[in-house]
């Protein structure tokens, strides 16, 4: 009985948390931080600063990962499990219930809504990049990591060549930055058994090498929607606004949606509390579509989600250790730099390309960028504000 409510309690915090968190992956580890640091005592400053340190150096979501970490320390798996539905819950509903009303929509080509959701989602990936820029490239070496990527991003199509620029920027960083990076020593012991996170490591790694041969083998549809979903989950650093790219690919490339649907449902999703991983809930509905097209949405979210599971507990019970390897702080500053020139490639295609048409769209989407910066205007306001001015700004 005292688990069960342990539980309800994390649901409800959890779920209220889901329904109030504007703002970004930064601005939720904020939220989170005052909630279950200051607030509820569930953790202390330092347990929580590891946290976000391991969650920050594995690919993923990471505030969704600190979730999942904050649920794992509080009642072990069933924690981290209610704590990450119940914080992805709200916004996973409504991307969901907004693949149905694009997929009633028919042709979207020349909806000037959408044209306002696309400029915002030029403001709104601008501001990420330029506030990823400021602090994770703050020395030349790192900017000139960022911008090494962001070419070759750019030069080489495919969704290994963001893997590849995030690979060798970490063997660069950990050359370059080798023996500067100050290492701090564990905080809090681990919480799930090395076993079990044995396992976790060698599900994670299975699934990432099984599934490609059984998305060719089969040809079902729904194994190679989890598998692009997965990889796409499984590789991406940096947060929510850096798996753009590799879901675009996965999606766009197969032509399993339009380029204009993809980038209206991304301008949608930054209306929204929550994780931007939800917007995988609006690709798999686009995808399936037809009554039962909830189903499909369900099943993105959970091959989008399941990497960052698997990560979070495979790796908890070796973290107090591998942190004080100063090699994997130092391959970490090369690895964040790569993101910020990843995000800026996505920036310049599809971002831009899909959205700039005009010197006037141009101007809009300046104007957005400086609202968010310079005037602290709130993404979701933004959103609005671009899709009710769209019609206008497509004539």
């Amino acid at each position: 009985m005292q688990r069960l409510r342990l539980l309800l309690d994390l649901a409800w915090n959890f779920l209220r948390l889901g329904l109030t968190s504007f703002g970004g992956p930064v601005a939720h580890l904020g939220y989170l931080r005052r909630e279950c640091v200051e607030r509820r005592g569930w953790i202390d400053d330092a347990s929580y600063a590891d946290l976000v340190a391991l969650c920050q150096f594995l690919p993923g979501p990471a505030s969704s990962q600190v979730v999942f970490g904050l649920g794992l320390r509080r009642a072990g798996l069933a924690g981290a499990l209610t704590a990450s539905l119940c914080f992805t819950l709200p916004s996973a509903l409504l991307m969901i219930a907004l693949g149905y009303g694009v997929a009633s929509l028919g042709d979207l080509a020349h909806a000037g809504w959408l044209h306002g959701l696309l400029l915002a989602a030029v403001s709104v990936v601008a501001q990420a990049v330029w506030v990823m820029s400021v602090n994770l490239c703050p020395d030349l070496a790192r900017r000139l990591l960022a911008a090494a990527a962001a070419a070759a991003v750019l030069a080489v199509a495919g969704a290994l060549a963001p893997v590849a620029a995030i690979t060798a920027c970490a063997l660069a960083g950990a050359w370059i930055y080798r023996g500067t990076t100050p290492v701090r020593p564990p905080s809090a012991a681990p919480t799930v058994s090395r076993p079990l996170g044995l396992a976790c490591l060698v599900l994670f790694a299975s699934l990432l090498l099984v599934l490609p041969i059984l998305a060719r083998a089969t040809g079902l549809q729904s194994v190679r929607v989890f598998d692009g979903f997965y990889r796409a989950g499984a590789l991406v650093f940096g947060g929510g606004h850096v798996v753009l790219p590799l879901l675009r690919t996965q999606v766009v490339g197969t032509g399993w949606v339009g380029d204009s649907r993809f980038m209206a449902g991304y301008g949608a999703a930054q209306a929204l509390p929550g994780p931007l991983f939800a917007f995988g809930g609006y690709l798999g509905t686009v995808i399936r579509g037809g009554r039962g097209a909830w189903l499909g949405g369900v099943w993105a979210l959970l091959a989008l989600f399941l990497p960052a599971w698997l990560l979070v507990a495979g790796v908890d019970p070796f973290w107090h250790r591998l942190r004080t390897r100063a090699w994997a702080a130092a391959a970490l500053f090369g690895a964040n730099a790569a993101v910020v020139g990843i995000l800026a490639a996505a920036f310049c295609t599809p971002v831009c390309t899909a959205a700039i048409h005009s010197p006037l769209d141009a101007a809009a989407a300046s104007l957005g960028f400086y609202l968010l910066v310079y005037r602290g205007l709130p993404s979701w306001a933004l959103v609005a504000l671009m899709a009710a001015a769209g019609p206008l700004l497509a004539t």
